[in-house]
C-alpha cells in the first residue's frame, strides 16, 4: 500500500523491551540465594569441609555488587557502616603481619575479609527492602527444612554420623567431617521461621512459619549439638521477649508441650537426647573427653594471648602454638566416622571458641574491633526493632529474624569457630542484620491532609 504524497505515515510498533530492562527487574538478591541454594549440594564422603561451591559464588556476589555500584554511581555504603563493617580490617591487616609465613596470613585474613566484612557488605547493598528480605529468610528456612528431613531420615535408617556408637546422628550433606554443619543451618532456619511467625505477616504465612519451626525442632535434637541447642533455646527466649511478653508466655507454653510429645516419640532415641541434654550440666562435675579437649584448648588459647596480648599469635597461628601451651589432658585429635565417609581421626586445630579464638591469634586489637562491631550492630537492630514495636509494627518480623540471627551466632561463638562449608552461612547472615540495623528505614507513607469540617452557617455568623 503506498501513501498519498504528504500523508502521514503509519506509526511503528513500539519497540520490544530489551533484555537488560528485563534482567533489573529481577531481585538483586538472587545471587544470594543461589550461595544458600548451594548449600544443599552433597559433600565427597571424606572431605576435609573446607571452603566449597557456596564460597566461591559469594565471591561472585561481591564482584556482582561491585559491578552494580560502579554502573548505579552511587554511594555505596553510609557512614556508620562503612566505620562498623570496616573496623575489623585494621586488626586483620596486624594479624596478618605477625603471621608464621606470608601465604598464611594472606589465606586468614582472605577468609576473615570474607566472612565478617565483603560478603555482609554485599548482602547489605543487594537487598532492596524486606520483601527482599523475607525472601532469604525463606531461603534459610527452605535449605533447613531439605537438610532437617535428610537428617531425620539418617537417624531412622542409621546411615548418619558416628554417635556412641551408632552411625545414627544427623548431619545432612555435610557428613561426618562436619557434624556442626546441619545443626547451624537447621538452627537458622529455626530462628527464622520464629522471627516470621511472630510478625504480623498475614495469618497464613505465621502459621506456615510457626510449622517450619516446630518441624526444625526435629532434626536438631537429633544433630546432638549442645551448643547450637543452647544458642537457639536462647535465641528464642529473646524473640519472643522482643515480640511482646504476653505472647511470650503463651508461645512458650506450647511449645514446651509440644517439645515433651516430640522427644517422648523417639523411643531409644529418647534416651540419648536425655543424656545429651545431662551432659550439659555436667561439663564441670564430670567432663567427657570432648568437653576436657575444649577446656584444655581454651587454656591454651589464654597462654597465647598472655604472651601477646596485642597482636596474638597470628593469623592460622593457633595451630602451630597449640603444644606448646596445652596440658597432657589434650587428645590427640577427634574421631569420625560414618555419613558415608570411612574412620579417621581429625586433629584439634582451633579451640572452638571464636571469641578465644581471635584473642589468641589477633589479640585485644582484634577482639576489639571484630566483637565490638558485632555488639554495635546489636545495639542498632535493637534499637529499630523497638522503635518498629512502638509505632505500627511493621516489618517487626524482619527485626526479629536480623537480631534473632545475630544473638544465635554471637552465643554459639562461645562454643564455635569459623570453619566449613556453612561458614558462608555466618556472612549472609550478619549481612541481613546489618541491613535491618544500618540501612534507613522507608519513610511512612505521607497521606493529605483531611480537609476541616465545615461548621453550620448560623454558627459561623454568629462568629
Amino acid at each position: 500500500m503506498t501513501h498519498a504524497p504528504g500523508a502521514a505515515a503509519e506509526p511503528a510498533p513500539p519497540p520490544t523491551p530489551p533484555l537488560p530492562s528485563r534482567v533489573r527487574e529481577l531481585p538483586p538478591v538472587l545471587p544470594v540465594l543461589a550461595v544458600v541454594a548451594l548449600l544443599a549440594l552433597p559433600l565427597g564422603p571424606g572431605g576435609e569441609g573446607g571452603a566449597g561451591p557456596a564460597d566461591a559464588v559469594s565471591a561472585l556476589v561481591v564482584l556482582y555488587c561491585v559491578l552494580r555500584l560502579v554502573r548505579e554511581r552511587r554511594r555505596p555504603l553510609s557512614g556508620t557502616a562503612a566505620v562498623l563493617l570496616g573496623l575489623p580490617v585494621a586488626g586483620l591487616a596486624v594479624a596478618a603481619m605477625g603471621a608464621s609465613s606470608a601465604g598464611a596470613g594472606l589465606t586468614g585474613m582472605g577468609r576473615y575479609l570474607q566472612i565478617f566484612v565483603l560478603v555482609p557488605a554485599a548482602v547489605l547493598l543487594l537487598i532492596r527492602g524486606r520483601a527482599d528480605f523475607r525472601l532469604l529468610a525463606w531461603a534459610f528456612v527452605g535449605l533447613a527444612l531439605g537438610q532437617g528431613a535428610l537428617g531425620v531420615h539418617q537417624f531412622l535408617t542409621g546411615t548418619g554420623a558416628s554417635y556412641q556408637g551408632e552411625e545414627i546422628r544427623a548431619v545432612g550433606t555435610f557428613g561426618a567431617q562436619d557434624v556442626m554443619g546441619m545443626a547451624t543451618v537447621v538452627s537458622f532456619g529455626l530462628v527464622c521461621a520464629v522471627g516470621l511467625a511472630l510478625g504480623l505477616n498475614p495469618l497464613r504465612q505465621r502459621i506456615v512459619a510457626a510449622c517450619c519451626a516446630l518441624a526444625l525442632l526435629v532434626p536438631l535434637a537429633l544433630s546432638f549439638s549442645r551448643g547450637a541447642w543452647i544458642a537457639t533455646v536462647v535465641t528464642i527466649v529473646v524473640q519472643l521477649v522482643l515480640a511482646g511478653l504476653r505472647r511470650a508466655l503463651k508461645v512458650g507454653a506450647v511449645v514446651a508441650a509440644l517439645g515433651v510429645i516430640l522427644v517422648g516419640g523417639f523411643g531409644v532415641g529418647s534416651a540419648m537426647l536425655q543424656e545429651r541434654v545431662d551432659s550439659i550440666t555436667q561439663v564441670t562435675d564430670a567432663p567427657d573427653q570432648s568437653v576436657t579437649d575444649r577446656y584444655t584448648m581454651w587454656a591454651a588459647a589464654v597462654g597465647m594471648w598472655r604472651e601477646h596480648p596485642l597482636t596474638g599469635v597470628g593469623l592460622k597461628g593457633f595451630p602451630e602454638h597449640r603444644d606448646a601451651h596445652a596440658s597432657l589432658a589434650l587428645s590427640a585429635g577427634s574421631d569420625t566416622e560414618g555419613a558415608g565417609a570411612a574412620f579417621r581421626r581429625q586433629p584439634l586445630l582451633s579451640p572452638h571458641n571464636m571469641y578465644l579464638l581471635i584473642l589468641a591469634e589477633q589479640g585485644l586489637i582484634g577482639l576489639l574491633a571484630l566483637a565490638g562491631g558485632w555488639l554495635a550492630l546489636l545495639v542498632c537492630g535493637l534499637r529499630r526493632l523497638l522503635r518498629a514495636r512502638r509505632r505500627s509494627g511493621s516489618g517487626l518480623d524482619c527485626g526479629l529474624v536480623a537480631c534473632g540471627l545475630l544473638v544465635w551466632q554471637l552465643t554459639d561463638f562461645a562454643y564455635a569457630d569459623i570453619g566449613g562449608p556453612s561458614t558462608v552461612l555466618t556472612a549472609v547472615c550478619l549481612g541481613l542484620t546489618a541491613w535491618w540495623s544500618l540501612s534507613s528505614p522507608a519513610p511512612a507513607p505521607r497521606t493529605a491532609p483531611s480537609p476541616p469540617l465545615r461548621e453550620p452557617a448560623e454558627k459561623a455568623t454568629l462568629r
